[in-house]
């Protein structure tokens, strides 16, 4: 029995030495201490401060490149299959909200009607072709409704999945990132204890598409001075873009199709270019690769250009073949630039631009505050419930009141283990942690008390108290964890905070109410002189 209950004591006394360490390490001195506790336990946003922002993703911009890559690839297709017309453009109808996007063809010969009706159904089965009223050569592809729909709702998923991307990597712990509002496409985004408010925002809306083109005549001291060079009228396969130069603007003429973009990158990491200045590396997947390599190979010795955001970074010669890795340089990067624009570009571009629709900076008084209110009112009914233990329940509330004590010990530690975060509902999750706890113990001793009135033995009456107990103590908590796990599942933000403080509560006062608290009371039996009456 002794052994027994000496290596339940050692399992007890680990717990509580692993909890100690979670919570504080080990501090060398005070100060130590003090930032240990500091920079273990998280504080949401309701207590710590930081940034409440509202966004508003323009999913009308995912339809409209989903729009031109449709057009780009009919004039190909066309091309291909030798269909004749005269021109293929935008006719987007505004008038209607949101708007219906449609691609006109023009100068069509009747006789080939068929083969473009064919086409499209085999390659455009997101389009309906209709034919254009009082004109025999016009046709209308007419993007379907529900396509639209689901470009608009993926273009709002992918903004939420990129934004995550880029606030996780910039170490913002435990954000909250989700819908809001109702069918207008607005996200909030809740940032806890951010310090840079401006270069988070900068890297949340930045679009961050890379492309690599090449140059197929520049630098420009203007756009006018680019377009004379040209007759005023650029090539079909060219587009004009700005870039800077020794501090001055500058503009280069580049291929339209681009040889690779960001889509095709694998991975994108801060570095050093043989000078020791902050650049860029990236790696790109198979398929870019082959690309990029067939694409360099050819132009060696010409200029390729670095293209973010429709704004030239950089346009390097090509001193030989680059396949499946390269490095972004001469961009005038810092490393905080440099570091900035990988994070960027390991997210993936965002579909469609983003607005600020409001933008609120919680302080840090409210916190503090909320944490001063948050743990008086845990202190106060944690004294009271330990005070009625003791008057009610005599010696036995002693045995309560540890495990209760162990309880919120286990409950702390946990939180800083995992990296958790606490909120103002997460201390609610803390209260109630206490009232589950207690009720546990209510539980086992009312039965205890009930095996002693049948007049069993203590010992024996002890052991039937816990095991009638038990069973009870196992419905509650298990229905109230899956309580838990649904809030944590569809819940956001703070309501997380209160399920995990809440899920973790009810597992450490099973291990307490059960383990602990028998433990307690077997030490108590075995010093215990034969016949001496049970406090409880």
């Amino acid at each position: 029995m002794e052994t027994k209950l000496r290596t339940r004591a050692i399992v007890i006394l680990v717990v509580v030495l692993a909890c100690i360490f979670g919570i504080i390490g080990f501090p060398k001195n005070v100060q130590q201490l003090k930032d240990n506790l500091h920079n273990r336990i998280h504080l949401g946003l309701d207590l710590k401060g930081g940034m409440n922002l509202i966004l508003q993703v323009q999913v009308e911009d995912a339809v409209n490149i989903t729009c031109d890559d449709a057009m780009d690839r009919l004039k190909e297709e066309m091309k291909s299959k030798s269909i004749p017309y005269a021109d293929i453009e935008p006719d987007n109808d505004k008038s209607e909200n949101p708007p219906i996007h449609r691609i006109l063809i023009k100068g069509l010969a009747q006789d080939r009607s068929s083969d473009l009706q064919t086409l499209v159904s085999d390659l455009f089965s997101d389009w309906d072709l209709v034919r254009v009223p009082a004109d025999q050569t016009g046709w209308m592809m007419v993007l379907k409704t529900s396509s639209a729909v689901t470009i608009r709702n993926q273009a709002l998923e992918q903004s939420m999945d990129t934004i995550r991307k880029r606030v996780d990597a910039l170490g913002v712990t435990e954000p909250t990132i989700a819908e809001y509002g109702q069918g207008d496409f607005e996200l909030v985004v809740q940032l806890p204890g951010v310090s840079d408010e401006s270069r988070v925002k900068d890297i949340i809306q930045k679009t961050a598409l890379l492309e690599f083109k090449l140059v197929q005549d520049g630098p420009y001291s203007s756009r006018d001075a680019a377009l004379a060079q040209h007759g005023g009228v650029l090539p079909p396969d060219a587009e004009l873009l700005p870039g800077s130069e020794n501090g001055s603007e500058v503009w280069y003429v580049l291929n339209r199709v681009a040889a690779v973009t960001g889509r095709d990158l694998t991975g994108a990491e801060p570095s050093r270019d043989s000078s020791g200045r902050p650049s860029v590396q990236f790696t790109l997947n198979h398929d870019g690769a082959e690309r990029f390599g067939r694409v360099t190979g050819q132009n060696v010795g010409k200029y390729l250009a670095v293209v973010l955001d429709n704004r030239v970074i950089t346009a390097p010669v090509i001193h030989s073949q680059i396949n499946e890795s390269g490095v972004i340089e001469g961009g005038n990067f810092t490393q905080e630039s440099a570091q900035d624009l990988a994070l960027t570009l390991k997210s993936g571009a965002l579909p469609a631009s983003i607005n600020y629709l409001s933008e609120e900076t919680v302080g840090p008084s409210l916190g503090a505050d909320s944490i001063r209110h948050g743990v008086i009112a845990a202190i106060a009914g944690l004294l009271a419930v330990m005070g009625f233990m003791l008057i009610y329940y005599r010696g036995a509330g002693i045995n309560a009141d540890v495990a209760l004590a162990l309880n919120l010990l286990i409950l702390i530690a946990m939180m800083a283990w995992i990296g958790g975060v606490l909120t103002l509902p997460g201390i609610a999750g803390v209260i109630l942690t206490v009232g589950m706890g207690v009720d546990s113990n209510v539980l086992i001793f009312e039965r205890i008390r009930e095996e002693l009135r049948l007049g069993k033995a203590v010992g024996a009456a002890v052991a039937a108290g816990f095991e009638q107990a038990f069973r009870t103590i196992i419905d509650t908590h298990v229905t109230t964890v899956a309580s838990a796990v649904i809030l944590f599942t569809f819940g956001t933000g703070p309501i997380k905070g209160f399920a995990v403080t809440l899920t973790i509560g009810l597992i450490a006062n099973l291990f307490t109410s059960v383990f602990v608290s028998r433990v307690i009371f077997d030490y108590e039996l075995s010093r215990r002189e034969k016949g001496a009456e049970l406090s409880i």
